[in-house]
């Protein structure tokens, strides 16, 4: 029962968030994205941060087998890993020949490879090196998988990036299982350090079992020790509950593991008078634990809920051009500044994979590597859109209301008269006509010609002067963006 409702939960999870970055069902899906830890714990989300640590002090890694994406996309994996054994062995069998596919066995935990991951996710993260926790971060290595596979990314460091995680974590997870999770994974590390006091834990009976090792060789963890004590290692275990449901023997449960240090203060709880050996009554408790653990994520959740909506505009399609260089670079509205907002993304490209413009793009800067960037080469930031901020998880974009746009300025336009059709006579007024704020406006020039000029006082950077000029392959009119974000009164 406890297996089937895991893979229930992780399947809604999996297919919400992947649905996600097809712009399918934000408004449904979008909390599922803001249960994520590591951006948690980049945006200071605290509400998120302590339900998922509550969550795992209840009834361990939970979250890994149901919330995670990339977990859940390991299981999937691991699962035809077993599904392509199980035909291979009775195959090979009636032929005499011993199966290529073999189960899994217990492995020692690598304490120097998970703590030393760990160790150095949080130095970069205080010294501001971002790259580096981009790499590991489950979300987005599974956000940046996605996007690849839909097809919503160009830049070549992340195809390189994405297609190497795709193709690392498919063989990593066949050949080992949870490896990754267990020994790699900074979030896992962090969530194993609490679950090894959780509340509840899935433990072996040492009476019932017969060494049977089945448990152990269906722990796609590899923390069940049989020989070792028929111990289970409760920081790498993930509660995926397989090994309850492979156990012929009734000898592996999840029981209320702090009982014993209750006994030993000379404390009496509930359910040590409830404690019975009946199935069937072990089955409703287990139903009792889910049912709560759900709640609490169910709550947690509704905490971070919040309304989206999209309002898709457009003129007609833009021959594309080329991104001027730009002294700062342009972040989206609700960044508030350059230095925030680099230093909170994961570089999951929910942003990007979501933008109906084609304004955000992946950066291919060393300094923000797979980091997203503004561009008008395809479209520009139209003031009535603000799915960007509805949807960041990390809280690296600030939700932001569509009539606060129009007063924040996030770059500023500057036109090089040089490179103007205005200022070879040519008539044009392309930006004026299309500045929704109405910051450019035409004036005399020495030479007779009417040349616009931009009102910095008023401009939002929104892009739409440098997309919409003709000026081909670099436009007259760019748009600088500002380090630090400002708000115009009104």
């Amino acid at each position: 029962m406890l297996r089937k409702i895991r893979i229930i939960l992780a399947a809604v999870f999996l297919i919400g968030i992947t649905l996600l970055f097809t712009g399918i069902g934000t408004d449904w899906w979008g909390w599922m994205a803001k249960l994520q830890f590591l951006p948690a714990v980049l945006g200071l989300n605290f509400a998120v941060i302590a339900g998922v640590l509550a969550v795992t002090l209840l009834f361990g890694r939970i979250y890994c087998s149901t919330v995670c994406p990339l977990g859940v996309f390991q299981d999937i994996v691991i699962w035809l890993r077993h599904t392509l054994g199980k035909l291979t062995r009775k195959r090979l069998a009636l032929k005499g020949r011993k199966p290529f596919i073999k189960r899994f066995t217990y492995n020692k935990e690598r304490k120097w490879v998970r703590y030393g991951v760990l160790a150095l996710i949080i130095i970069c993260i205080a010294a501001g090196i971002q790259g580096v926790v981009l790499l590991v971060a489950p979300y987005s290595a599974y956000g940046r998988m996605v996007a690849l596979a839909l097809g919503k990314v160009t830049a070549w460091p992340l195809i390189v990036v994405a297609g190497v995680t795709f193709v690392g974590i498919i063989i990593l997870s066949w050949i080992y299982g949870r490896a990754w999770c267990s020994n790699i994974c900074p979030v896992g590390t962090v969530l194993g350090l609490v679950s090894r006091i959780s509340m509840f834990r899935i433990e072996i009976d040492k009476d019932k079992c017969i060494a049977c090792k089945s448990c152990e060789r269906g722990c796609k963890a590899s923390c069940i020790d049989i020989d070792g004590g028929k111990v289970i290692d409760h920081s790498r275990c993930v509660d995926c509950f397989d090994c309850i449901g492979l156990c012929q023997e009734g000898g592996v449960k999840l029981r209320f593991a702090w009982k014993d240090s209750f006994a030993s203060l000379g404390m009496t709880t509930p359910m040590s008078s409830r404690e019975t050996s009946a199935t069937k009554g072990s089955a409703v408790e287990r139903r009792d634990f889910i049912a709560q653990a759900t709640m609490l994520a169910g709550g947690v959740a509704l905490g971070s809920l919040e309304a989206k909506a999209q309002l898709h505009g457009g003129l007609a399609a833009i021959a594309p051009k080329q991104d001027p260089e730009r002294e700062t670079p342009l972040v989206p509205p609700g960044a508030e500044s350059v230095k925030r907002f680099y230093e909170r993304c994961t570089g999951c490209q929910l942003c990007v994979s979501n933008c109906p413009n084609g304004v955000l793009k992946t950066s291919t800067d060393l300094g923000h590597l797979l980091q997203p960037h503004m561009s008008y080469a395809d479209g520009y930031c139209r003031p009535e859109c603000n799915t960007c901020s509805t949807v960041c998880p990390a809280g690296a974009i600030e939700p932001l209301e569509k009539f606060e746009k129009l007063t924040v300025s996030w770059g500023v336009a500057h036109v090089y008269h040089h490179d103007c059709l205005q200022h070879e006579g040519i008539s044009c007024g392309n930006c004026v006509r299309h500045c929704p704020v109405g910051a450019i406006r035409m004036v005399k020039g020495r030479h007779g010609h009417e040349i616009p000029v931009v009102n910095e006082e008023i401009c939002i950077g929104c892009g739409a002067c440098e997309n919409l000029c003709p000026v081909r392959p670099i436009s007259a009119v760019r748009v600088n963006g500002r380090s630090q974000h400002v708000r115009h009164n009104g």
